[in-house]
């Protein structure tokens, strides 16, 4: 059986411990898109850990963790990131990328700095992880395949071919010193052997694990509102979020996700540029932030104080819709047992108008957020495992979001660790 996990807001969902926990019933979780732009933190017996590029299941040492064809693989930090686990003594995890996977070049990362510096004011809050240039290059057809690493001549030939491109941008609208082929070629044969042990045709390990009905989870990074067809584009990520690309970022025939679970967190928070018509600002804000998460509110991967705002259930449904989601889990419930009040936005005003419909990006940044208020619970729930044991104003509040979004909410994490999870249905 295949699962999908998926964000269904702006990433940060808390989908790095939903998988992490589903992991252990899992014979392999499939990380399907995306790169190290951003993170999944997830707290086990091990310790914490704020994973990049490695699948969630990578603690879970009866796992097979696979990096799919879709993902951006930055080999130099896919290895760091092994060496962080098991120097914090976790078992060397098992591992497989693809040898379809493309390789995150060391000019990608100039180029997405460049970018940035360039468009100024006009930016897009980029992590300057190279992720933009990456899957431009994939889909103008001059990226470097795993595969391509392990055949000298071919290698060079098209490193000289497509760097003869790269220099003249680099030269000509960046000002910036040209790329040295000698180097970057001496660089590639390092990444071969940091890649060598890992490297698999995973689409063909995959085949057989399905025809042995062996039970596959997909990760996804970041969520609905980042995907570049459904999100608030341009202000999105370059990889398709959703679960439906899982099928093609991992390998995998349409018909075999049978169960798509949606992520959201009780409040909202975004990382990066874009509407985000909930969002809230100044004390009120920086509270929240530091109430959040196990140390706050801030990007896995960058550090960034991540933007705050309070649960909207607009984008939520929405997000959720084009998810195809099955059934939803709300993170980080506790966080909010601060609060007196807590604001649950239910619909959008646009020139005047009320719905209750996500629209698109131009509507979206006229948007004002119509909120209903709703009484806060103000007490620790942490340890509670039953949902009856809630205090009613936090089980009146799931209960309000899960008919907003339309979809049943299975499950409340309310605390970081892995065992910190209410189990509904």
């Amino acid at each position: 059986m295949v699962k999908a996990i998926v964000g269904a807001n702006w990433g940060d969902e808390g989908k790095g411990k939903i998988t992490d926990m589903f992991a252990g019933d899992a014979d392999i979780v499939i990380r399907f898109q995306g790169g190290a732009n951003a993170g999944h933190t997830i707290i086990n017996e091990y310790g914490k850990f704020a994973l990049h590029l490695l699948p969630s299941g990578v603690c879970r040492p009866n796992t097979v963790n696979i990096i799919g064809n879709g993902v951006a693989l930055d080999i130099p930090k896919f290895r760091a990131e092994i060496d962080a686990l098991v120097a914090k003594g976790v078992p060397t995890p098992n591992l497989l990328v693809s040898d379809r996977a493309q390789v995150m070049m060391p000019y990608h990362v100039l180029l997405d700095t460049y970018e940035e510096e360039r468009l100024s004011d006009k930016q897009f809050g980029s992590t300057k992880s190279g992720i933009a240039p990456f899957y431009s290059d994939k889909y103008a057809k001059i990226g470097f395949q795993v595969c391509e690493l392990f055949h000298d001549a071919y290698l060079r030939e098209k490193l000289e071919r497509v760097c003869a491109f790269k220099n003249t941008v680099i030269k000509e609208v960046y000002g910036k010193p040209e790329i040295d082929i000698g180097e970057l070629y001496e660089t590639l044969l390092q990444y071969r052997e940091m890649i060598r042990p890992y490297a698999a045709d995973t689409g063909e390990y995959i085949s057989r694990a399905l025809n042995e009905n062996k039970n596959i989870l997909l990760e996804g990074q970041l969520g609905s509102l980042k995907d570049p067809d459904f999100g608030i584009y341009p202000m999105v990520t370059s990889s398709s979020t959703l679960a439906g690309f899982g099928c093609v970022g991992a390998g995998i025939p349409p018909y075999e996700i049978k169960d798509i679970i949606a992520v959201t967190k009780a409040y909202s928070s975004a990382v990066g540029a874009g509407a985000f018509v909930s969002e809230i600002f100044g004390d009120e804000a920086a509270v929240m932030r530091e109430k959040g998460g196990d140390a706050g509110e801030y990007g896995a991967t960058t550090g960034r104080p991540r933007r705050m705002g309070w649960f909207d259930c607009v984008a939520t449904r929405y997000g959720c819709r084009v998810q195809g989601a099955t059934q939803a889990v709300v993170t980080a419930l506790d966080c909010l047992s601060y609060l007196d009040e807590i604001k649950v936005c239910t619909a959008y005003e646009i020139d005047g108008r009320r719905t209750r419909d996500f629209p698109v990006t131009p509507l979206l940044e006229k948007a004002k957020p119509v909120y209903t208020t709703l009484p806060g619970f103000k007490t620790d729930i942490r340890g509670i495992r039953d949902f009856d044991r809630l205090p009613p104003a936090a089980k009146d509040y799931i209960l309000f979001i899960e008919k907003e979004i339309g979809v049943d909410v299975t499950m409340v994490s309310n605390g970081p660790a892995r065992d910190e999870m209410i189990f509904r249905k």
